[in-house]
């Protein structure tokens, strides 16, 4: 299967945004390989957008969603799902909306060769209690939250969502390499600390793919995903005509 078409982020961001502007009568998704290096900061982080020092060719962007800044490029394979808000998979809240994608994800990371899980909350709990990692929050992958994906204690995959009364935005982030977590410290005027922080605290997919090229890796990952979301959403659809 040829490699997906990588794209600006800035593409992710509209189609998120117009996926809301109208009313959500079918679930609809599209994985996002990137094109160039790109941050994208949380909602609550918008205030920071004109003081980020950019470097050369580097987009600063914001979206609906909660969350810390991400950091998107090469590096990474972007998901994005809107559903209805009467889906079956979106019951019981917004951390159970979550449960879904998270386990769905962390499949689809098994079957290439990494043996990721998605983390629950109350092993999120234990997981804070015992761990004596500096949490560095205004990053997304540099904290946890209920059913993102880990490999062992070291986060995978991230996630965060959008509710409002047309539907629901689900968007997850994958970690293919080794971001430039400097590049994303400095241009947020965060100590280098926080860089060597974030490359602790998370792991990616050709740490344990090594012979496979990066494009594949994401070529084989969206394939997966489609399969994956394709089942769990026509699955869950059937039960809710059924009811």
């Amino acid at each position: 299967m040829p490699a997906p078409e990588p794209v600006p982020a800035a593409l992710e961001q509209r189609w998120n945004d117009e996926a809301l502007a109208r009313q959500v009568t079918q679930p609809a998704w599209r994985a996002w390989p990137y094109q160039h290096p790109a941050i994208v900061l949380g909602r609550s982080q918008r205030s920071l957008q004109s003081g980020i020092e950019a470097q050369d060719s580097l987009e600063i962007l914001s979206r609906a969603s909660g969350g810390g800044a991400v950091l998107v490029g090469p590096w990474m394979l972007g998901l994005s799902v809107a559903l209805p808000n009467e889906h079956p998979v979106a019951s019981g809240g917004a951390v159970n909306t979550y449960r879904w994608l998270g386990e769905g994800i962390a499949r689809v990371l098994s079957q290439i060769g990494v043996d990721a899980w998605a983390i629950s909350p109350a092993a999120l709990l234990a997981h804070r209690a015992e761990s004596s990692s500096p949490v560095v929050d205004w990053a997304c992958f540099g904290s946890l939250s209920p059913w993102e994906v880990l490999v062992g204690k070291r986060k995978i995959g991230g996630l965060a969502q959008v509710r409002r009364r047309q539907g629901i935005l689900l968007v997850a982030g994958i970690l293919i390499q080794a971001p430039q977590w400097k590049l994303l410290a400095d241009c947020l005027g965060k100590p280098a600390m926080h860089a060597h922080c974030l490359s602790e605290l998370t792991t990616n997919c050709a740490e344990f793919c090594p012979a496979m090229p990066a494009d594949q890796i994401a070529a084989r990952l969206t394939s997966l995903l489609n399969l994956e979301i394709q089942a769990a959403l026509t699955v869950k659809s059937a039960l809710l005509l059924a009811a």
